[in-house]
């Protein structure tokens, strides 16, 4: 079976997920969470016995009257059934009690705080320091590690696009998800992120290391049809390793709290695209090369 016959066709692929997602990138970027930006984040549960208030919490009413009340608000939004969650600027707890008072006062007594968080400016600078060193870290020591254990530059050069390929959508997917439902990015999408670069290469060196086998074994066969074999014998065991991930994260994502379902989500989109790319950005990246390389040493 010839898969890699036009295999040109897996870049376009690719660009259909992946120029979307940019786009969204360079207009309008990721919605930063306040773990990069700094400020208070105050998750709110509301209830009250029927017939005792008429009127109902909404995140709309929340924010005309915060804004009312003098309070420098960045975002309100719903976070589920009766719940909210307000972010501003950075508030100390006397700040958080005074205003739960009010919210009390004017809406519903029964409010209960779930979740209160401050992050000053400078911790949140040096958090999204650290996250884009992490990410250029872990790049540049796959690149070697690969390298080294392959012998040749190509193949850690290969592994680290299709590790980004994969990084770059997830980051898109965010960036549209913000600006569709809101969803903003803190510290578990970077884990999910980091998450992502490990899964992907590691499924990355399974397809690589079967090529070099083959390549052994078989010296007079081209690196296309090598490719063609070692991608039909390594699919099976990556699809049925990836669809357990999956389905637990799917689980994760439906039936998990709050707090940890956008950190599912993340790890979901971030499995499916290293999945794919192992096999069909990483090795396209590799007969490119091999490609590229030809025409050089025949001129």
């Amino acid at each position: 079976m010839k898969i890699f016959k036009h295999y040109r066709v897996y870049f376009l692929i690719s660009l259909l997920f992946i120029l979307p997602g940019v786009y969204s990138l360079l207009t309008r970027g990721l919605d930063l969470g306040i773990d990069f930006t700094g400020g208070s984040l105050l998750e709110l549960q509301y209830g009250w016995q029927e017939g005792d208030r008429a009127e109902d919490l909404d995140a709309e009413k929340l924010r005309g009257f915060l804004g009312d009340a003098q309070y420098q608000v960045v975002s309100v939004q719903s976070s589920g059934e009766n719940q909210v969650i307000v972010r501003t600027e950075e508030i100390d707890n006397q700040q958080k009690d005074e205003l739960v008072s009010i919210l009390k006062t004017k809406f519903a007594d029964q409010i209960e705080v779930r979740r209160f968080e401050t992050i000053g400016p400078s911790l949140s600078r040096e958090l999204l320091q650290k996250t884009l060193v992490a990410v250029v870290i872990v790049a540049l020591v796959i690149t070697g590690y690969v390298w080294y254990q392959f012998h040749d530059l190509k193949f850690g050069v290969t592994a680290v696009l299709a590790m980004f390929h994969d990084s770059l959508i997830l980051l898109g997917a965010f960036s549209l998800l913000g600006q569709l439902f809101g969803i903003e990015v803190d510290v578990l999408f970077v884990t999910a992120l980091l998450t992502t670069l490990s899964f992907s290469i590691h499924d990355t060196i399974v397809v690589f290391d079967r090529i070099r086998e083959l390549i052994r074994l078989h010296p007079q066969l081209t690196v296309r049809d090598l490719a063609d074999v070692a991608v039909l014998e390594t699919l099976g065991r990556s699809i049925n390793n990836s669809v357990t991930i999956i389905l637990m994260l799917l689980a994760m994502y439906l039936l998990g709290g709050e707090s940890i379902k956008h950190f599912a989500l993340a790890l979901l989109i971030g499995a499916v695209t290293g999945t794919y790319s192992s096999s069909f950005t990483a090795v396209p990246l590799l007969l490119e090369w091999e490609k590229w390389s030809g025409r050089r040493k025949k001129k």
